[in-house]
């Protein structure tokens, strides 16, 4: 692992999250930031994603010195245009699934980059669709007792087992669809100077 001139901080408890960033071989902390996750009235899935990342990153700087801090959110919003986010329970999980059975759901991934000591902030939504492919409530039953995708946007891992779910996807990082669109977040390092590779 490498070494930044500033630490680099995941504002996030999610081991999906952390997963993808060891990817970078690059030396993290991760902290949990404790933020209302709420959806405002009539706020849209990109203004929300964008606040909840943003608020993150800023939850997160106020516990350490000077960083590089990640924020990142994600929501799923289905062809009628409802947004879901994490089930938290299997009842839920199911009817997320069954909503997106034989459609189309768009996952909106906000992402910040907030460098504390100069105040920087950095944000971008990605988008990436998963179109599923038409299958049973029984399906649907096995698959959320197999993987238990309760705190998963949309109710599914679509680097394990939920990839059975899927027809085909669509976007340009499939890391967002995880929750943490490595391809921007590099943009964003080396803005700050950081060499990556």
């Amino acid at each position: 692992m490498r070494a930044l001139h500033l630490p680099l901080i995941l504002g996030s408890s999610s081991p999906f999250r952390r997963e993808l960033l060891e990817r970078l071989q690059l030396t993290f902390q991760c902290h949990s930031p404790d933020i209302d996750e709420q959806r405002l009235a009539d706020e849209s899935a990109d203004a929300l994603v964008l606040r909840l990342a943003s608020g993150k990153a800023d939850a997160v700087a106020e516990q350490f010195p000077p960083a590089f801090v990640i924020g990142s959110d994600q929501v799923a919003v289905t062809a009628a245009g409802t947004i879901l986010g994490k089930p938290g329970d299997a009842t839920t999980a199911v009817a997320q699934l069954m909503a997106s059975s034989g459609t189309t759901v768009t996952f909106h991934t906000g992402l910040c980059l907030l460098n504390s000591d100069s105040g920087r902030r950095q944000t971008v939504v990605e988008h990436f669709s998963v179109r599923f492919r038409a299958f049973t409530e029984h399906e649907a039953r096995r698959y959320v007792a197999a993987e238990q995708p309760l705190n998963c946007a949309g109710s599914f891992k679509s680097e394990g087992l939920g990839i059975t779910l899927f027809d085909a996807m669509e976007g340009r990082d499939p890391n967002s669809l995880i929750g943490l669109p490595l391809i921007a977040l590099c943009d964003m390092l080396r803005a700050e100077g950081v060499a990556l590779p």
